[in-house]
């Protein structure tokens, strides 16, 4: 490695360990020695400066906590030490930057396939999906037995999406049900979908299809098990049929412009802000130049860092919806009684993550520095290109879920520990450092650790445009080799 830490910015009065460091060291650093008083893992934050009680703590140019005793210069600072700013409700002020970027077009293209009603898949897959949780069984065993008689020879892949829900739920929460298996029935990277209704549910199949508004009969056809003797010998006519129209489907050249990526992170380290985070970010105005379009979420991991998106909005309606974005999911953690600035999952403590502000720094790297140019209630399909930002919790399942939803064709995924799962759409596995992607090459698709080791940054995302674009065109990821997929939906409200 080229060294043994990093000041991520001029203004931080910490810096972070790239390799684990020992108790006496003696680092220099802005032309100051500075010597640890303790050992400080990779990936964690030690003091550059001596601390009084209740100083801020500055690291990516923002506060992102105050200390909890005096810290002295060269000491391990993590959460047994350091505490959230993060309170209740805020106000906010609009002070909009140029979000301007310099990038130019380079008229890239990827081998999609053109669905009739204009949109663009990546994959061209056939799904069974229930209206309920009462008939996965049923959407299960048709798609195996659609597998295992066809051999996916002449579809990228058959797949069942099984979940808890579609009865015995009420207002939002319903509709939030709804909408996200409506979401997964239009989704272009599916060539054609059996929908698998029970007959009783509060999701009425016949209600639920007016709902998915036009739609290719040929390609989306419903099975209400009630209605039918035989529920098995039925789905299999109908998903033959499916796969004979899908079968058919070819790729053609289509342009960069028309791929929509998700920007999601879980499992992450104290490397997530410094290696692979920045690196989506790179990708993510690289993409919108080209007139692409990415989507960021995990509202929760936006706050502490919301203003700097607020300002990047296009115009101020689009600032008043990304401040009901972040006030709306702050409200409904404290209208559970929870701490709208609870910390980050141990694994984050452990990975050298110790405040929400500092994952929230981290997290919203991800998506660049271009404008925000659409904000989405959980469920909305994208309406607009360029940055948009998706209303959905930080889980990685949900928000993996609310991306696809929203009409993604690939979610990013950055991990600083690693994690094998996989939404309906492919599921890009990016790690923060080369000890995880030399650990797990079964779940990391590509590894960004090399950044802080020997590759520029600039680089590495020529290298990850080229890969995109080629999983983009059909090459598969991890995720989709080991058959990681599935769905999960955002549960808000009683059950009956």
């Amino acid at each position: 490695m080229t060294t043994k830490f990093l000041k991520i910015n001029t203004a931080d009065n910490v810096a972070v360990a790239i390799e684990n460091l020992s108790k006496g060291e003696v680092l220099q650093i802005d032309g100051t020695e500075v010597q640890l008083q303790e050992d400080v893992p990779a990936g964690h934050k030690f003091a550059l400066k001596a601390f009084a009680q209740g100083e801020d703590v500055i690291k990516y140019g923002y506060p992102i906590g105050h200390t909890l005793q005096p810290i002295a210069q060269g000491c391990w600072i993590n959460e047994r030490n350091l505490k959230t700013n993060l309170s209740g409700l805020l106000e906010y002020s609009y002070q909009p930057v140029d979000a301007s970027l310099q990038i130019p077009n380079r008229r890239l293209t990827f081998k999609g396939y053109r669905r009739a009603n204009g949109e663009v898949g990546i994959r061209n897959e056939i799904w069974v999906v229930p209206t309920v949780g009462c008939v996965n069984g049923i959407a299960s065993r048709l798609a195996d037995s659609l597998r295992s008689e066809t051999g996916c020879q002449a579809v990228d892949a058959i797949m069942a999406y099984p979940h808890n829900y579609g009865c015995s739920q009420l207002g939002d929460d319903h509709e939030n049900t709804r909408k996200i298996l409506r979401d997964l029935v239009l989704h272009p990277n599916a060539g054609g979908v059996l929908v698998v209704g029970l007959g009783c549910e509060n999701n009425q199949p016949d209600l639920f299809r007016e709902f998915l508004g036009h739609y290719d009969e040929s390609r989306i056809k419903f099975m209400v098990v009630q209605k039918v003797e035989d529920e098995y010998e039925e789905g299999m006519k109908l998903l033959r049929e499916i796969y004979d129209i899908a079968s058919q489907d070819v790729r053609t050249e289509v342009p960069l412009s028309e791929l929509r990526v998700g920007l999601k992170c879980g499992g992450s380290d104290g490397f997530s802000g410094i290696t692979a985070n920045p690196l989506l970010g790179l990708f993510s105005d690289f993409l919108v130049a080209q007139g692409g379009t990415s989507v960021l979420t995990e509202v929760p991991e936006m706050f502490g860092a919301e203003t700097i998106l607020m300002n990047r909005c296009r115009t101020p309606q689009l600032f008043e919806q990304t401040v009901k974005l972040i006030n709306d999911f702050k409200a409904y953690f404290l209208s559970h009684g929870e701490p709208v600035g609870e910390n980050p999952s141990p694994g984050n403590k452990a990975g050298g993550i110790s405040t929400l502000e500092d994952k929230a720094l981290g997290c919203t790297q991800k998506c660049g520095k271009s404008y925000v140019e659409g904000v989405m209630a959980y469920g909305e399909r994208l309406q607009v290109k360029g940055l948009n930002l998706l209303s959905a919790p930080g889980n990685d399942l949900v928000a993996a879920t609310a991306l696809a939803s929203s009409g993604c064709h690939i979610v990013l995924f950055t991990t600083g520990r690693g994690t094998p799962f996989g939404t309906y759409v492919p599921t890009m596995k990016v790690s923060t450092n080369s000890a995880l992607a030399q650990k797990k090459p079964n779940w990391i698709d590509f590894n960004a650790g090399v950044i802080v080791e020997n590759e520029p940054m600039e680089q590495t995302c020529e290298r990850f445009i080229d890969y995109v674009i080629r999983v983009a065109s059909g090459e598969q990821v991890n995720n989709e080799k080991n058959g990681y997929k599935e769905i999960a939906i955002f549960k808000t409200g009683v059950t009956l």
